[in-house]
C-alpha cells in the first residue's frame, strides 16, 4: 500500500513538468508558424488547440487569406509529417480521398492504393464543392481515425489533422454541409485579412522567395504526441464542467435556435478549455477559457431559426453570432464566486 502511495505521489509530481514541457512545444510551433502568417497568433493559437485536442478544424474564409500556406506551414513545422491536399469539385469521386483497390496483373491480386486521407495533415480545399457523397467519405476518417474500404478498415497516421476551408461568399455549384458532418470539426476559424502593417511586411517577405522555402522544422511527432498527452493532464473543476454542460444545454432552448449543440460539442468545448489552459501556460482551466472557445467550438454546431438567420443577415453572422453567445452567457453566468471560495488544494 505505502509503495502505492509513493508511486502515485511521484505521478503526480510528474504532471507539472510535463505541462511545462508542453507550453515549450506550443510555444515553438506558434513561433514558428508565425515567421510565414504574420499577425495571427490568435488564429493560429486556435488551430494549435484543436490539433493538441486531436480535433479537426474548418476555416471558413474568403480565397487569398493564407488558409493553405497554413497547412503547408503546420506540416513543415512538424518534421517527418505528411501534407496532402484534395481540391474538392462536383466530380471528386469518394475513391479519390479514401483510396482504391486496383488489380495488379503480374501479382494476380488487388493491391490497395492509399488516397490523400493517409496523410498527417490533410487540406479539403472548398470542402463544399464536393458532392455529399465525396464529403460522407470523410465522416469515418474524422470521427474514428480509420478507413473502411471493400470491407478492409485501414488506420490513418498519428496525429492526424483534417483543415478544410469553405468560402462564405461564393454558393454557386456548392453544396452545404450536412449538420453531422459539420459536427465533426472542433472547431470553425477564420484568419482574415492579416492588417495594413502586416500585408506590407508579408509584400517585402515575399521579393524573393516564399518563406515557406525556408521554414525548418522544429517539432517532432513525438512533441506532438507529448502535446495531446499534457492536455488530459490539465485540470478542469468540476464546478465549470457543470457550466460547460448547462451552457450547451441552455442552446437546446434558446430562442431563435431549431437544433442545439451536440453532445459531441459539450466533449469538445471541455477538451478545447483544457487545451487552451495548457497553451496558455497554465494547469488549470478559468472560466474565460469556456467564454473565449463558446463560439468557435458551438457556434457551428447550432441550427438556427429562419427569425434569427434573417437577423443575422442585417447584421452580420459574426455580430449576430457573438450577440447570441454574450446573451447565453448572461442567462447562464460563470461560477466565479464558487470557485473564488473553493480551496486551494480543490482546484
Amino acid at each position: 500500500m505505502r509503495a502505492a502511495g509513493i508511486a502515485l505521489t511521484e505521478a503526480v509530481r510528474e504532471i507539472p513538468s510535463r505541462l511545462a514541457d508542453a507550453t515549450g512545444i506550443a510555444t515553438r510551433f506558434l513561433d514558428n508558424v508565425e515567421t510565414v502568417i504574420h499577425g495571427k497568433r490568435p488564429e493560429i493559437t486556435l488551430v494549435l488547440t484543436a490539433l493538441a485536442c486531436e480535433g479537426h478544424v474548418l476555416l471558413e474564409d474568403v480565397p487569398g487569406t493564407a488558409k493553405t500556406v497554413l497547412a503547408r506551414a503546420i506540416a513543415a513545422t512538424v518534421e517527418d509529417t505528411e501534407l496532402a491536399r484534395v481540391q474538392c469539385t462536383p466530380d471528386l469521386m469518394p475513391t479519390d480521398v479514401t483510396g482504391l483497390a486496383v488489380f495488379d496483373q503480374k501479382q494476380r491480386d488487388f493491391e490497395f492504393r492509399p488516397g490523400p486521407i493517409f496523410a498527417n495533415v490533410v487540406l479539403v480545399d472548398e470542402i463544399n464543392r464536393a458532392t455529399p457523397k465525396t464529403q460522407a467519405a470523410l465522416l469515418e476518417a474524422m470521427a474514428e481515425r480509420q478507413v473502411t474500404v471493400d470491407g478492409v478498415t485501414r488506420p490513418l497516421p498519428d496525429p492526424f489533422l483534417v483543415l478544410a476551408t469553405e468560402n462564405p461568399i461564393e454558393h454557386e455549384g456548392t453544396f452545404p454541409l450536412p449538420e453531422a458532418q459539420v459536427d465533426r470539426f472542433f472547431l470553425k476559424a477564420s484568419l482574415g485579412y492579416p492588417g495594413a502593417e502586416n500585408e506590407l511586411r508579408i509584400l517585402r517577405d515575399q521579393r524573393y522567395e516564399h518563406p515557406l522555402d525556408s521554414l525548418r522544422s522544429v517539432l517532432d511527432v513525438e512533441d506532438v504526441r507529448r502535446l495531446q498527452r499534457a492536455v488530459k493532464d490539465v485540470y478542469c473543476d468540476a464546478l465549470i464542467q457543470r457550466w460547460i454542460v448547462d451552457l450547451v444545454d441552455a442552446t437546446r432552448v434558446a430562442p431563435g435556435v431549431l437544433v442545439g449543440a451536440s453532445v459531441r460539442g459539450t466533449l469538445a468545448l471541455e477538451r478545447g478549455v483544457r487545451g487552451r489552459a495548457l497553451l496558455g501556460g497554465r494547469s488549470f482551466v478559468v472560466p474565460t477559457d469556456v467564454e473565449a472557445l463558446l463560439l468557435p467550438v458551438l457556434g457551428h454546431r447550432i441550427v438556427f431559426a429562419p427569425s434569427f438567420l434573417a437577423g443575422a443577415r442585417r447584421l452580420g453572422p459574426k455580430v449576430a453570432l457573438a450577440g447570441f453567445f454574450a446573451e447565453l452567457l448572461e442567462r447562464v453566468p460563470p461560477p466565479r464566486a464558487e470557485l473564488a471560495r473553493a480551496a486551494p488544494e480543490d482546484r
